[in-house]
């Protein structure tokens, strides 16, 4: 999907949204879920060339094999969490989204730690 199609769909989805918010405004919630999740299918097809990409600048540097799913799966988390987050901000929920996003950042921090434990051990072999 080109940029000019993700853009179409968002403004095309906004418009509508806005159209029903004076009707009915659990309408504009469902179009802007489906605009989401569209865009996330968009999204999907450009993430092949992104994993090639991350997978060879990793077997150049000599990566492990175990920080790219780790990588990744961060990388899932802060989407979802931003996606749901939008949602129930749309919605009127802040608080619920607040909390979506405090949760996302808790999530990605416990992903790491042992990322952050081999770098501390790699650099204590370095220093001693």
């Amino acid at each position: 999907m080109s940029i000019q199609k993700a853009a179409a769909i968002g403004v095309c989805a906004a418009l509508l949204a806005l159209q029903m918010k004076g009707a009915k405004t659990e309408y504009g919630i469902y179009i802007s879920i489906v605009a989401g999740l569209l865009l996330g299918a968009g999204i999907l097809g450009k993430l092949g060339t992104v994993l090639d990409t991350v997978s060879e600048i990793g077997s150049l540097l000599g990566m492990e094999g175990s920080y790219l799913p780790v990588l990744l799966k961060m990388l899932g988390i802060t989407y979802v969490a931003e996606f749901a987050s939008g949602i129930c901000k749309d919605s009127g929920y802040q608080t619920i989204a607040s909390q979506i996003q405090l949760f996302g950042k808790i999530a990605v921090l416990a992903l790491g730690m042992p990322v952050l434990l081999t770098l501390l051990r790699t650099i204590e072999v370095f220093l001693s």
